[in-house]
């Protein structure tokens, strides 16, 4: 809605401009009138559509053609005022005043204007029948009102009409030569109905139309009312009411007779609240609320709200119920959007079916990462959707979360994060895309078929980190680069992942640790990629292993998506616990048999403290133990000293194998 409305009077002289203006503000006739009525501005609280009006005169006798041009352009809308008892002002209307005004005006967006038949008190007859053939010739001309600034008759009303062909125009909405609505008015509409059909069964039924009225209104249709609604389609419109809701059609015709019946405000109400502008486009303070601020180190999610709304999204357009989208279901779903917003790359971003379908998993997590990587973006689409419109929001920013700093994620050595990012790094031919690309499921023959052009650098997908759903998001940094960005930098943990076949590869994944995370608190981890293959000694000065332990990192992992079925995801499972857990610099979660843990385990399990815990058991709890034993002193004092030698052997093999290590 516009801040304001500036409303011009021009037309010839002594045709009653300024006695209209002083006979609003006074309520009465002036008996002096001056050439020129200086500006006056109506606050907002006194006019019929609660909008600051200003009220500007023109006087031929006081104002230059350059200054009656400056005001032409600054005006919302014009009143061409003429006198109903002088045919010579009428003639003016049509060969001075109009072409003037279209002069000074753009074509593509002209200026309203209401033609005023003033003094009607001077005659009997009616000025409308010579008037009818302008209004009828030029589609500018919004209506025509006589009046009488001596007896303030319509004088009231005139300014109505003025305030009310700028707030709510006609041109934008319907074209009078055909008798239909615009293109885009249609446009517009359309989505609206798809938006509010939350079933998407292509019918408004009574609780949508209720939800809708109650939306755009803030009052709900009685039951007779909704009745007569339906009525007054079913007997103008063929197929306007199906199963006793409203069809599209039937929609856009009730539209349609409220802007024939002169009631605009009706659908501009309905289309300003589901966000458009005075052109019928959606506004950017619809699109991208400016409520959303962003600090450094912080990060963007959906809350559970968000996640609902697009799961309700999601079951309204899976018609089938087979939980993925096909493309004809993914079309329709982003029908209500300007522009299809998913490319074929999507398909390789998210998990799919085996038709390459988008799943459930898929939608969500494709939702996701628009919204970690670009949350205006994300803004935009649920604007489209209609998220603050159906969740009752005042905006689409009530759908996301700002997370804390991740610096005091580390200091409190815990995160409420669900996203996490992880950076891959690697050599041409590493293997990297495969890694990818197996998170979501897709081995070696999968990843064959995938177009080249349709190949994403990006990967997201759900793991499972003590019982709790997270989203690993893996992004393929390029290998050519001089300096890394601060994108590439910004991540939650590092993959750097070499191909164990090829003796050069590991050398790549060293030079990017030591000159860019060596020194930093992010987490990094070996991958050693392609272990299907025959295992190559890498010519670099240390073997993967001994460089992962001078730098206290976990060992290298193998890995390989040349499998017969969808290759093994635990390998994402560590890297998200260790995204998660930076604190406490997790060096093992496998059974490598290389490592602390692993030598720690092992020695437990062994044979010799298998037999030293036999033995202990034995000579401590093993014989007869009886009551008198029980209260005895001395008992408990050997079964102390057995359990602290235990403990203690335990400890000291433990550091011995943590000082070799």
């Amino acid at each position: 809605m516009r801040k304001d409305v500036r409303i011009l009077l021009v037309g010839e002289p002594k045709v009653g401009k300024t006695s209209l203006i002083m006979s609003l503000v006074s309520e009465e006739f002036p008996q002096v009138v001056p050439y020129r009525a200086e500006e006056i501005t109506i606050p907002a609280d006194v006019t019929p559509e609660r909008v600051p009006t200003h009220i500007v005169d023109y006087s031929e006798a006081e104002q230059t053609d350059e200054q009656l041009s400056s005001e032409i352009s600054k005006a919302n809308v014009i009143c061409i005022v003429y006198a109903v008892n002088n045919k010579k002002s009428i003639e003016k209307v049509t060969s001075h005043w109009i072409p003037l005004i279209n002069d000074n005006t753009a074509k593509d967006s002209r200026v309203p204007v209401i033609l005023v038949g003033n003094k009607s008190d001077l005659v009997e007859h009616s000025s409308m029948e010579t008037i009818l053939p302008v209004m009828n010739q030029y589609t500018e001309i919004e209506t025509c009102v006589e009046c009488s600034a001596k007896n303030l008759k319509n004088i009231s009303e005139l300014f109505y009409y003025a305030q009310k062909a700028v707030l709510h125009p006609t041109g934008p909405l319907y074209c009078p030569e055909e008798k239909r609505m615009k293109p885009a008015c249609i446009k517009a509409l359309t989505r609206i109905f798809k938006v509010s059909d939350l079933d998407n069964d292509g019918i408004l039924n009574d609780n949508e139309l209720n939800f809708f009225q109650r939306t755009c209104f803030n009052a709900p249709l009685a039951s007779q009312a909704l009745e007569d609604v339906k009525n007054v389609v079913r007997k103008n419109v063929i197929d306007g009411v199906c199963d006793n809701g409203l069809t599209l059609k039937g929609f856009l015709f009730l539209h349609t007779l409220f802007i024939q019946r002169g009631r605009h405000e009706t659908t501009w109400t309905v289309l300003r609240r589901f966000g458009y502008d005075d052109d019928l486009e959606l506004h950017q303070d619809y699109l991208f609320p400016l409520t959303l601020k962003i600090p450094p180190d912080c990060t963007t999610e959906l809350n559970h709200n968000a996640y609902l709304f697009l799961q309700s999204v999601f079951d309204k357009h899976d018609k089938d119920r087979d939980c993925a989208l096909s493309p004809e279901e993914l079309k329709d779903l982003f029908d209500v959007f300007p522009y299809m917003p998913w490319g074929l790359d999507v398909n390789n971003t998210v998990c799919t079916n085996d038709e390459g379908w988008i799943t459930y998993q898929g939608y969500l997590s494709q939702w996701t990462l628009t919204t970690y990587l670009d949350v205006q973006r994300c803004l935009e689409y649920l604007g489209y959707l209609g998220y603050s419109i159906i969740s009752e929001q005042e905006s689409q920013a009530a759908a996301i979360t700002v997370t804390r700093d991740k610096k005091i994620d580390l200091q409190k050595k815990q995160t409420q994060r669900s996203v996490f990012r992880c950076n891959v790094f690697g050599d041409s031919g590493s293997g990297k895309s495969g890694f990818l690309q197996a998170f979501l499921g897709r081995n070696l023959t999968r990843q064959n078929i995938v177009s080249e052009e349709h190949m994403s650098y990006y990967a997201i997908s759900t793991a499972y980190v003590y019982g709790q759903e997270k989203y690993l998001l893996l992004h393929e940094v390029f290998p050519d680069f001089d300096v890394l960005s601060d994108a590439d930098m910004a991540c939650d943990i590092v993959c750097l992942v070499y191909d164990a076949s090829n003796p050069h590869s590991f050398e790549y994944c060293a030079r990017v640790f030591k000159q860019y995370f060596m020194d930093t608190k992010t987490p990094c981890m070996m991958i050693a990629a392609k272990s299907d293959l025959q295992e190559t000694k890498q010519l670099y000065s240390l073997t993967p292993l001994e460089f992962c332990r001078k730098h206290k990192m976990p060992p290298p992992q193998a890995f390989t998506c040349n499998t017969a079925g969808a290759p093994c995801k635990d390998i994402y499972t560590k890297l998200t616990t260790m995204a998660m857990h930076p604190h406490a610099r997790l060096r093992c979660m496998c059974t490598c048999n290389r490592c602390t843990f692993c030598h720690l385990q092992n020695f437990i399990n062994s044979e010799l403290v298998q037999t030293v815990k036999a033995k202990l058991y034995t000579a401590i709890l093993s014989r007869h133990v009886t009551q008198a034993d029980l209260k005895s002193s001395a008992f408990w004092l050997r079964v102390s000293v057995g359990a602290t030698v235990f403990a203690v052997l335990g400890f000291a093999m433990y550091r011995v194998l943590l000082k070799q290590r």
